[in-house]
């Protein structure tokens, strides 16, 4: 009772979701050529990878440059600090006062306006157009019922959430896709139709008019130009009578002790060898690059019976590894023994593909 109920949990962890056609149709990795009725999945392969020891360069050869510094004396000389110049004195300008007429502004002409004089009038002017009035007259319907087609049979892919035939430590590594049939669907639909179409229906409608004052230029404007004279002032200013000049007088030169280092012995470069060095390093390399299988053809869940799982436990006793108890339930230890015997197949791991069951000589 207790292997039977085990076995009922695990077909009910591998219960399918519906997925929408659109969704199956619009992914491009999916099974090629699948069949209905048959499910597909692919497992992840992990990288294998491999330790080395290697020696490698940590710095290369090279030279360095010793440097034997140079040796100096003492010595006392004379330099001139400041040479011989000569300096620039100004001498001010002079200035005088003088007087004269000065244009404050230019002769010119003004405009005179006089206004132009207004007189009423009164004329018929229309007021609205005559126009054409037309009337609508609208349409009457009636109700028809028909059947419509909603949507043509196809097919969609149905996908596990978690099956117990997956042998990898994590469920959600593997995928399973079925596709199954999705019958066409109608539905029954009530409408309005046109039975007497609209129509519409002319009236003429004639002019308005109304009676308009306005005021007229009787005499227009007149223009008349006057002319202004021009407008002086007396003004009083200063004036440059003498520029302002310089004169020269000469600055004499000066002098300093200086006591300075002098060279007595160069500085001489000397380059010394330096060797390369190296360590010896262990890395990981990858030896396999791992990943998604392509998609192969897998035991379905509705097909993972109680006397199927039997045989695959003794399938593996037999052909040596250790499935565990012989208990109808796909359990860890019957896990890790399906996996070795794929792995040492070279078969994929991770499903129960139709390839490792030929193998195991289980239909």
């Amino acid at each position: 009772m207790i292997k039977q109920t085990t076995l009922t949990l695990v077909i009910l962890g591998a219960m399918t979701l519906a997925v929408s056609p659109l969704a199956a149709q619009g992914d491009s990795d999916l099974p090629a050529n699948p069949v209905p009725g048959k499910c597909y999945a692919k497992c992840l392969i992990p990288d294998e990878y491999k330790t080395v020891t290697e020696q490698v360069l940590v710095k290369e050869a090279s030279k360095k440059i010793q440097v034997v510094p140079a040796e100096f004396g003492t010595t006392t000389e004379q330099v001139l600090a400041k040479p011989e110049a000569k300096r620039l004195i100004p001498v001010p300008a002079v200035y005088e006062t003088v007087t004269e007429q000065m244009l404050v502004k230019d002769a010119g002409k003004r405009i005179e306006v006089t206004p132009p004089i207004f007189e009423t009038v009164t004329e018929q002017v229309v007021d609205q157009p005559a126009y054409v009035k037309k009337t609508t007259i609208p349409p009457v319907f009636e109700t028809v019922t028909e059947r419509v087609l909603i949507s043509e049979e196809t097919t969609r892919w149905e996908k596990g959430k978690k099956d117990p035939n997956c042998l990898s430590a994590n469920p959600d590594d593997c995928r399973v896709m079925c596709l199954v049939t999705v019958p066409a669907q109608y539905k029954t639909v009530t409408k309005q139709v046109i039975k007497t179409p609209a129509r519409v229906v002319e009236e003429q409608i004639p002019a308005v008019y109304k009676t308009l004052t306005k005021q007229v230029v009787k005499v227009p404007a007149q223009i008349k130009e006057i002319e202004i004279p021009a407008e002086y002032k007396t003004v009083t200013k200063q004036v440059l009578k003498q520029p302002a000049t310089t004169k020269e007088e000469s600055i004499p030169a000066e002098y300093r002790t200086l006591t300075r280092k002098v060279e007595s012995k160069p500085a001489q470069v000397l380059e010394v060898d330096v060797p390369a060095e190296y360590a010896t390093v262990t890395k990981t390399v990858l030896v396999k690059k791992g990943g998604y299988a392509e998609w192969r053809e897998v035991v379905c869940e509705k097909d993972v019976t109680v006397a199927k799982i039997i045989a695959i436990q003794n399938a593996l006793k037999g052909k040596g590894y250790d499935p565990g108890p012989i208990d109808n339930v796909l359990g860890p230890q019957t896990r890790a023994a399906l996996s070795k015997f794929q792995q040492d197949n070279n078969l994929p791991v991770g499903r129960l593909d139709t390839e490792t069951m030929r193998a195991l000589g289980v239909q």
